[in-house]
């Protein structure tokens, strides 16, 4: 297993302490952008989204979906991280950023009828509504040249590096462990290094692609392989919510001003299963899961929470809150219909065809 290491950047320790890291002095200055409220809205989007998650894995259970896809365990990383994306900042995901998605606006419904196989994608990425957030996407780290290729767009539209905090903006790209091992990813790191671009390339190290461990695809510490493609790295604890947030500040700052991609490994854990159809208990130990249940990022956040006088009426609002949210996504899910044979030409071509 991989633990939290000396290298990551961290703020909350696993008992809720704030306590900065040795390497977290560069990124303090970021938690100052944070308001009581904010704080608020981590720890409610972290909970509510794992209830969501919760509920979509048993709604596949009964037959309402072929496939679902759990987030449990990297609320911490995704949350963190997505609040610190500005609006015109885009977002490419995987497969797993339900919280992401959440944080950017998209209806959750979207991701149930994805996986139930509804829609095409979803949501539309071009509808302001939706945040930005592009696609889900399967294929593992194909996304990763989609979101380079659209930073290069961004340069070639003058949105890069003008010194306007409202209009320069950056490309979020989240993968897994697993995509560091595809060429996909390999071949966005040289055009992105090459090109200069707004990329911050986000890799959620959840320590096991399927069931495959990481110290099996990578002799060497993840953060440090784009440092071969002349792509500055650097890692964190990915179940810190205010050291995502803070490091992800950081490098999207940079990149949209111009200083080209950036590359963090948020250190985390993929508590369940891979997708619905794996069985983690076959390949993992209950001993690997001990240790990082002690590190779950909401726990934790809960716990600093609380540290700075949080009430317990808070808390007790915000489990009610992602119950009646759970309750909304089942409702809904039981109450969608198969679409019309007719969608499946829905975007195929350009102009009618015979």
């Amino acid at each position: 297993m991989t633990e939290t290491t000396e290298t990551a950047v961290q703020f909350l320790t696993a008992e809720g302490e704030f306590a900065p890291s040795a390497g977290a002095e560069e990124y303090g200055s970021y938690l100052d952008r944070l308001s009581e409220a904010d704080l608020q809205q981590f720890y409610r989007h972290m909970v509510v989204v794992r209830r969501f998650d919760l509920e979509g894995t048993n709604l596949q259970r009964q037959g309402q979906m072929a496939l679902w896809v759990p987030s449990h365990g990297q609320e911490g990383a995704q949350v963190g991280s997505a609040f610190a994306a500005r609006a015109q900042d885009h977002i490419f995901p995987s497969y797993r950023e339900h919280a992401v998605g959440m944080v950017r606006g998209i209806d959750m419904l979207a991701i149930v009828e994805l996986l139930r196989g509804n829609t095409h994608g979803g949501w539309d990425p071009t509808d302001p509504t939706n945040g930005n957030f592009h696609g889900y996407c399967l294929v593992i780290g194909s996304h990763s040249l989609h979101a380079t290729g659209y930073a290069m767009g961004l340069q070639r539209d003058g949105l890069v590096g003008t010194g306007d905090d409202e209009s320069d903006a950056a490309v979020l790209c989240y993968f897994g462990d697993g995509a560091t091992s595809q060429g996909d990813v390999s071949e966005a790191f040289v055009f992105s290094a090459s090109s200069q671009t707004p990329n911050v390339f986000f890799l959620q190290n959840n320590q096991w692609a399927i069931s495959v461990p990481v110290r099996v695809q990578s002799r060497t510490p993840l953060y440090l392989r784009s440092r071969g493609f002349g792509i500055p790295s650097v890692q964190v604890d990915g179940n810190d919510a205010l050291a995502s947030f803070a490091v992800t500040a950081k490098h999207l700052d940079d990149a949209r001003r111009g200083g080209g991609p950036q590359f963090i490994e948020a250190l985390t854990y993929r508590m369940g299963a891979h997708t619905s159809s794996d069985d983690p208990t076959k390949y993992r130990l209950s001993s690997e899961d001990e240790y990082w249940i002690a590190r779950d990022p909401i726990v934790r956040f809960e716990k600093y929470l609380r540290s700075l006088g949080q009430s317990d009426a808070f808390f007790a609002e915000v489990k009610a809150e992602a119950e009646d949210f759970a309750a909304d996504i089942r409702h809904r899910t039981l109450a969608l219909t198969p679409p019309p044979a007719s969608t499946i030409f829905d975007h195929v071509y350009s102009e009618p065809h015979p």
